[in-house]
């Protein structure tokens, strides 16, 4: 297939360095059109509203709603002749299967794809302690993010693995903002498979609050992950670009053994009224 119009979304704001990244990369090959939410919305999911505000804005549109509403409204009503959707860059890895269904921007590209639409979301891993999420990002720092996901976009469409997929989750690692620092170069990019590790942690205080905590990125920090070569999270801390191809969740099994238990609840219920 070929690439004339994408569709830029993300879960960070319209206003976020990360898109603004994708948008200056994607522009000089296509027309891009961003439709994006006016402010935050990371960790939505699927979140849909009954309804959204629209307002112009250069890239595009703002939409005071969710990355699930900005698909809905671009590819039924605003970008209906959009080819590609292309959701980040996400400040901040998704990686793990568990983050799938929690990150807005993934959740993104998971609703083009029930609009058959090919989508690309692409996330950029950013190291550092606690507050790593009040950095104050370059563009550079994106290179790595950007220069794969325009790659993607004309390349993974040519070769038709969005005949065999629905979505590409991409992240990358931080690129070098600095003449001497060793991630000025580009990073090369694996084919991977979510890492299938789960560890997230619960904490009563005994006074009415759980709270949680995910352990993952501190073993990210310490390079410690459980996770072996072919995994989303191994590639990035190797400096690599990983590269998920994935399908819309919740595929139906034909059978899963329940055929006798469907048949029992019959037996069991037939003289209810």
């Amino acid at each position: 297939m070929s690439v004339e119009r994408v569709l830029l979304t993300n879960d960070d704001g319209i206003d976020a360095a990360g898109l603004r990244a994708l948008y200056d990369a994607l522009e000089a090959d296509y027309d891009v059109v961003a439709v994006a939410p006016t402010d935050d919305q990371s960790s939505t999911g699927r979140t849909l509203s009954d309804g959204v505000d629209v307002a112009d804005h250069q890239l595009g549109y703002a939409v005071d709603g969710t990355p699930v509403d900005c698909v809905v409204a671009g590819l039924d009503a605003l970008v209906p002749d959009a080819d590609v959707v292309v959701a980040g860059c996400n400040e901040g890895a998704n990686l793990g299967a568990y983050t799938l269904g929690r990150s807005g921007t993934v959740s993104a590209a998971v609703e083009a794809a029930f609009f058959d639409v090919p989508a690309v979301a692409t996330s950029m891993y950013v190291p550092g302690g606690e507050d790593w999420w009040k950095r104050e990002l370059k563009p550079a720092e994106f290179a790595n993010a950007s220069r794969a996901t325009r790659f993607l976009v004309a390349e993974a469409t040519a070769a038709g693995a969005f005949d065999r997929v629905d979505y590409l989750n991409v992240n990358a690692p931080i690129a070098g903002a600095g003449e001497d620092d060793e991630r000025d170069a580009p990073a090369p990019m694996r084919v991977t498979a979510p890492s299938p590790w789960y560890g997230m942690e619960a904490a009563h205080d005994g006074n009415g609050r759980v709270t949680f905590s995910d352990p993952i990125w501190g073993k990210m920090n310490a390079d410690d992950v459980p996770d072996p070569v072919g995994t989303d999270r191994r590639a990035v801390l190797d400096d690599e670009v990983s590269v998920s191809p994935l399908s819309v969740p919740h595929a139906a099994e034909p059978d899963a053994g329940l055929d006798e238990v469907a048949a029992a609840y019959g037996r069991a219920t037939e003289n209810i009224r």
